[in-house]
């Protein structure tokens, strides 16, 4: 069997840095905001190129919390628009509503199923006040023109880089491009934890300050407390385990790109599937290797019956979801509507062999060779 990612195999390559990290843990009886937190993001810090980095719970607490910190300040007030791609995935519209914001849903790029840039522009209003831009499968948003039209217009830009630790553009990473960044180290990104984990990355020294107590009950000195805050902190173990895995990110990035070069050059496309678009080949990550085909369905039942375990990222977009039926503002949205309808991603992790990488090439080529 062929799974879709092997966490198991993932993390055991670490198994003995990981237990000896989770030890040290557990000696030091301190489990909360300790010293890993604070070396874990100093480290993701000098990565991303950023000042400040202040560890959460998780990746939608990473985003809603910048938003909050954002009214907070003064910056957002209830009812202001967010630009946000209809196609994302439904964290980043919970962000927005959340915190009383009204997402304002555009169409993605068709070809890169990112944030199109003429897309954010023509939804722009008044009442316009920041874009979420969120980085899609490993590759960045177009963030050079995303930036320069928001400081056109003075919105503040958020980005949502749960899928995209170490993408890049021109150079410069996820998180060191908007205003403010979330990441998620869910177990199957690709800075995984061994639980959740979230993180938000700034330069805004005064919106990092104002962060550091929202996440912690609103309270940076015990017992005193400036905001309405939350309990978003990440803790001492999940830091240990990412402290122990960073390093190894750029090394399990670079596996990524060799497989995702040797199925874009060895899977032949054709009318009824569509290959990923790539911006700047060696910048994207591949979180997620993702194809469309209008033989979803069929091909997804005769990989599975080969022993190729496949999954669809996301099936249903967030406008037609129960959670926010009628009670999202948005007009017709057939391309969002259809990428749900024909995505589906293909196994892909660091530790795959070149076997099972030919084997999911050959599969699919000999399935469309006989259906098509």
């Amino acid at each position: 069997m062929i799974n879709f990612l092997d966490l198991k195999e993932i993390n055991a390559r670490h198994a003995d840095e990981l237990k000896a990290a989770c030890c040290r843990v557990i000696d030091s009886g301190w489990y909360i905001a300790g010293e890993e937190l604070s070396s874990f993001e100093k480290e993701f810090s000098a990565y991303c190129g950023v000042k400040h980095t202040i560890g959460v719970a998780n990746g939608l607490d990473a985003l809603i919390l910048v938003l909050r910190a954002w009214k907070e300040m003064g910056l957002l007030c209830d009812g202001d628009e967010v630009i946000v791609p209809a196609n994302t995935y439904i964290a980043s519209i919970l962000a927005i509503t959340e915190n009383r914001l009204r997402p304002v849903l555009v169409e993605p790029d068709p070809h890169t199923f990112n944030l199109s840039l003429e897309g954010a522009r023509s939804a722009i209003t008044s009442k316009t006040k920041a874009i979420l831009a969120v980085h899609l499968y490993g590759q960045l948003a177009p963030m050079p023109e995303l930036m320069a039209l928001a400081n056109e217009h003075a919105l503040l830009v958020l980005e949502d880089s749960a899928q995209a630790h170490g993408a890049q553009l021109n150079g410069k990473k996820a998180g060191n491009w908007g205003h403010a960044a979330g990441f998620s180290f869910y177990p199957g990104k690709n800075l995984g934890a061994l639980g959740d984990a979230g993180a938000i990355t700034t330069d805004d020294d005064d919106l990092a300050n104002v962060l550091k107590a929202l996440r912690n009950y609103g309270s940076h000195k015990k017992y005193e407390n400036i905001y309405q805050g939350v309990n978003s902190r990440l803790d001492e173990i999940q830091a240990a385990m990412l402290r122990v895995k960073l390093p190894y990110l750029d090394g399990e990035i670079a596996r990524r790109q060799q497989i995702a070069n040797c199925y874009l050059n060895g899977i032949i496309s054709n009318d009824s599937l569509t290959l990923p678009t790539v911006v700047e080949q060696t910048a994207h990550v591949w979180h997620l290797f993702v194809i469309r085909t209008t033989k979803r369905e069929e091909l997804s039942a005769y990989l599975h019956q080969h022993g190729v375990q496949t999954l669809i990222h996301y099936p249903i977009p967030p406008h037609a979801q129960q959670a926010y039926k009628n009670k999202i503002e948005h007009g017709n949205l057939p391309i969002t509507e259809l990428i749900h309808e024909n995505v589906m991603s293909l196994p892909l992790d660091p530790t795959m062999s070149d076997d099972s990488v030919d084997l999911v090439i050959r599969l699919i080529n000999d399935f469309f060779s006989d259906n098509t």
